[in-house]
């Protein structure tokens, strides 16, 4: 089953449904999920359903033919707000929110959202890439998140909790998505033409996101992937070799800054999930579970991670908090690419830290 053609997240669907036939839908929400598993597309449905004008928003089943729903698909409908990063830009600029310099508060995101909808029904408002809001962009948003307006509903999409400002997170309720089941993303890639081969190898190490598994296929990322997980998983984990190889991909993808940031965001994401692994796997065996690890959703139980973190699991001497300090020395080093940090001083102090982990099984004291 599938709700308007979005795969895993039917349970969502029908929280949204029995807050809507209760009259107790919020203003404000915050989408948090892996990447590519259909968060904006949903926030983009449920906008057409309430914008729809052939189906009681109440059924959340828009018809998708109206003049309105085609108009929210094509971003054009006058209701709907659609605020993202500039490519070009680390954050979202405040003008977004607020107007420029000489139009303050007189356009802009907040100032639009306030008025009376065009179509009688509601205004709604979705930002993406809500990971890249600073404490600027936040402060803006925080008059119309504290004392939002009347049928209005503002959408806000991220990754996880740790990347929002508490400001937003404490203004808004939390709808969390789940990657996508790994036989999902084969199925869907096998629909889509690619090699059944290639969609198997992809899905088991996509963490649930059918974007990252097409950006595997056809390209030398599965095996940097497991390159990294190889280096993670010796004893000690070797500095010089980790660095070495991780600057040697960065490095393939030329000499724009940018390109080669996408690339380090990749090791630090591939790196958070190796550690998360083994986290799960170090904690059910302190808990009785012995060799037994469920996968988690998206995770195939072939999943090659899941084998690396294996490895390294009983050897790993430190308790689960140094772990834990691995994954938030990887969100941190997120953090820095994308306030553009220098890569090669980045790129050294964070594996150093992570290599020193390793060697002494201690927690980092992290600032």
């Amino acid at each position: 089953m599938s709700w308007q053609n979005i795969e895993g997240h039917d349970r969502i669907v029908k929280q949204f449904r029995r807050a809507l036939q209760r009259g107790r839908l919020a203003s404000t929400f915050l989408f948090l999920g892996p990447e590519g598993i259909g968060k904006r597309m949903f926030a983009l449905k449920l906008a057409q359903a309430f914008l729809c004008e052939r189906v009681d928003e109440r059924k959340l089943d828009p018809c998708g033919i109206c003049p309105p729903c085609q108009q929210v698909m094509s971003g054009t409908h006058p209701d709907l707000e659609l605020v993202s990063k500039p490519a070009d830009r680390s954050f979202i600029p405040v003008d977004v929110f607020i107007g420029d310099r000489e139009h303050r508060m007189r356009t802009g995101m907040c100032h639009r959202i306030s008025l009376t909808p065009v179509s009688g029904k509601r205004r709604v408002a979705i930002i993406d890439d809500a990971d890249y809001l600073n404490q600027e962009g936040a402060n803006c948003l925080l008059k119309t998140l504290e004392e939002p307006p009347p049928r209005s509903a503002i959408i806000l999409i991220g990754t996880s909790e740790q990347r929002q400002l508490p400001t937003i997170r404490s203004r808004s309720q939390i709808i969390r998505f789940a990657g996508l089941e790994a036989d999902v993303i084969g199925r869907l890639l096998i629909e889509s033409g690619i090699d059944p081969r290639q969609a198997q190898r992809a899905q088991d190490i996509a963490g649930g996101s059918l974007e990252r598994a097409r950006q595997f296929v056809g390209s030398d990322a599965l095996e940097h992937r497991e390159r990294l997980w190889r280096v993670l998983a010796t004893t000690p984990c070797d500095r010089r070799e980790l660095v070495r190889m991780v600057t040697e991909f960065t490095d393939e993808a030329g000499k724009e800054m940018a390109a080669k940031r996408i690339r380090l965001r990749e090791i630090a994401e591939t790196a958070i999930e190796f550690y998360r692994e083994l986290l799960r796997q170090l904690v059910a065996s302190e808990n009785g579970g012995g060799n037994s690890v469920s996968p988690e959703p998206g995770c195939s139980p072939a999943n090659p991670v899941r084998e690396f973190a294996g490895q390294i699991r009983d050897q790993w001497r430190g308790n689960s908090e140094s772990i834990a300090s691995c994954i938030d020395r990887c969100l941190d080093a997120l953090w820095q690419i994308d306030a553009n940090a220098n890569v090669p001083t980045l790129t050294e102090a964070w594996l150093a830290d992570l290599a020193q982990v390793h060697r002494t099984r201690q927690p980092l004291a992290l600032s």
